[in-house]
């Protein structure tokens, strides 16, 4: 299902679903982007799934494009069709790099994805240790809920595998001050869900750390 607002982009060859300058960003093709941008593309262009060059750059981690995009101005906040924006998607796939490079270009610490999480909540199921460190330095709510009624600590325990980057990333929520009681919709909460799936390392952390 198309994200609200997904009729009204802008795509360069309505009709056609041609996009040029998201097809060279998603093919890394920098020269390519750049002749494409001196010769007047727009550099919010969409192709046929919303997608935007710096999205469909960061979607093959194709990073020198990305800095080069975010140079002209590229909205690292632009989601496309699946709610899916450069920050986002940098987040969930653990492209510390791009992370970066769209904090500095002003990303919104509070845009959600299409499970209504923000990037660290995905960063945190997959285990992505650097990407979480780097977005715990930020003002990003460490407590917010999903729709799936989990929060970061909670996916990083659900979906985690307990292993040693799970554990960090605990470590580092816990470091951080999140509220290690927030429980999920049927009142499961971080320690016991870490208890019932045997991370040991993770459970007697969140007890020492005053969990319930």
């Amino acid at each position: 299902m198309l994200a609200a607002g997904a009729a009204a982009f802008p795509m360069a060859g309505a009709g056609q679903g041609i996009a040029p300058l998201v097809g060279a960003a998603g093919r890394g093709e920098l020269q390519q982007v750049a002749t494409l941008l001196r010769a007047g593309a727009d550099i919010e262009q969409r192709d046929a799934n919303g997608r935007t060059a710096v999205l469909a750059a960061t979607a093959g981690n194709h990073v020198e494009v990305v800095r080069a995009l975010i140079a002209r101005g590229a909205n690292v906040n632009a989601q496309d069709n699946q709610r899916d924006s450069a920050f986002l998607l940098a987040g969930a796939s653990g492209l510390t790099e791009i992370v970066r490079a769209t904090l500095a270009a002003g990303a919104d610490l509070k845009s959600t994805n299409r499970y209504g999480g923000t990037a660290l909540i995905p960063a945190c199921h997959h285990g992505h240790v650097e990407t979480v460190r780097l977005l715990l330095t930020t003002a990003i709510d460490v407590n917010h809920v999903n729709n799936l009624g989990w929060t970061a600590l909670l996916e990083a325990v659900i979906l985690g595998d307990g292993g040693p980057d799970h554990t960090e990333i605990v470590r580092m929520l816990v470091a951080r001050k999140a509220d290690l009681n927030i429980a999920d919709r049927q009142g499961v909460t971080p320690l016991a869900h870490a208890r019932q799936r045997g991370q040991k390392a993770i459970a007697e952390m969140l007890a020492a750390a005053g969990a319930r």
